[in-house]
């Protein structure tokens, strides 16, 4: 891969163009590192404290008894906007795999599938959650393309 940095004083915002000779899915990962922000977080809570969590801390996002939980890797923590308010505005690398989860992709460890469901078990954590059928294909083919070595 080549890069070239030009200074061009007339611009108000950065623009990045990317050639490529063929279609590749490491050109989506790196659309997808350029355009999220690096520290972009969320409040939560925790009782009646209000925590900023990282995005790339987030392992999963589901409803659960009319909350929306959000959980990390040591915490559940529980958030005031609905799910589908969440999903406008989490960058790409987060994807909904059920009805009521959203799964952060950087973070998926295993993905076990069998006859009755598919767990997704999670880096450096024991917590795990189902996708259903109607995601599941969806769900190995956005993995495929972030992991494609």
């Amino acid at each position: 891969m080549k890069i070239h940095i030009e200074i061009d004083d007339t611009l108000q915002e950065p623009v990045v163009t990317i050639k490529a000779a063929s279609a590749d899915p490491e050109l989506g990962r790196i659309q997808q590192l350029l355009t999220t922000p690096v520290d972009q977080t969320l409040a939560c809570f925790k009782d009646t404290t209000e925590h900023f969590i990282h995005l790339s801390d987030i392992l999963f996002i589901e409803t659960s008894d009319r909350l929306l939980q959000v959980h990390t890797a040591d915490n559940i923590y529980t958030n005031k906007h609905s799910l589908h308010e969440l999903i406008a505005v989490l960058p790409g690398s987060f994807l909904q795999i059920a009805k009521s989860t959203v799964v952060n992709l950087n973070q998926v460890g295993a993905v076990t599938h069998s006859i009755a469901n598919c767990s997704v078990g999670f880096h450096h954590s024991y917590k795990q959650v189902y996708a259903s059928r109607r995601y599941y294909k969806l769900l190995l083919e956005r993995l495929g393309e972030m992991r494609s070595l």
